[in-house]
């Protein structure tokens, strides 16, 4: 399975966001681009705005380039705005769903938990990350994964995450439901979707 494993806070200096997971991230000590510096400082192109929010909505949500091309052309598929439409399919992935409901600290962990197969959807083992999930959708702990230390942390600091509205979570089972779809307005990104689009429609 392909994915980024080189330095989580090179990605959040090269968007200038902070990204990653970590209490400390290094944008705070270094908000400079990784690379050499340049003495001259460089205008941004329109260009260049549309990649970087491009690759903060990659690198949030951990899909690589080939899928989120491929989640682009199923958004402008469907009626309604491209955008926002691009957006719910981030959000409706199985280990973005399993962060939000606070089954997992981070969107990687998340990703970790589906992979080893301690994820159950439906009541049925569920180990692909980017799985697309649909209102009534239950997403719960196989019985491998109850006996393991995610499940035993998440019992601990489980509630200290606020869950968005869209899902419906347990606290005495740990598990979760889909109510309904995510909106924009409930999604709190980092990245402009608009520009995206302006990104792909050239």
């Amino acid at each position: 399975m392909a994915r980024y494993t080189g330095p989580k806070c090179r990605l959040c200096r090269r968007t200038g966001e902070t990204l990653c997971a970590k209490a400390r991230c290094a944008l705070e000590r270094r908000p400079n681009p990784p690379g050499q510096r340049s003495p001259r400082r460089r205008k941004v192109s329109d260009r260049a705005r549309q990649l970087i929010e491009k690759q903060k909505a990659r690198y949030t949500y951990g899909v690589l380039e080939r899928q989120f091309r491929r989640m682009y052309k199923e958004a402008t598929r469907r009626s309604g705005a491209t955008g926002d439409n691009l957006v719910q399919l981030l959000e409706l992935r199985l280990d973005n769903v399993v962060y939000r409901a606070g089954l997992a600290e981070s969107r990687p962990q998340a990703r970790q938990i589906v992979g080893h197969g301690h994820i159950s959807l439906n009541g049925h083992k569920a180990d692909i990350p980017s799985i697309q999930t649909k209102v009534g959708d239950r997403i719960g702990w196989t019985a491998r994964g109850r006996g393991t230390k995610f499940f035993e942390n998440v019992k601990e600091w489980q509630g200290g995450r606020e869950v968005p509205g869209w899902i419906a979570v347990d606290p005495v089972q740990l598990e979760a439901s889909l109510t309904a779809l995510p909106l924009r307005s409930d999604v709190d990104t980092k990245f402009d979707e608009n520009a995206i689009v302006e990104y792909y429609s050239r």
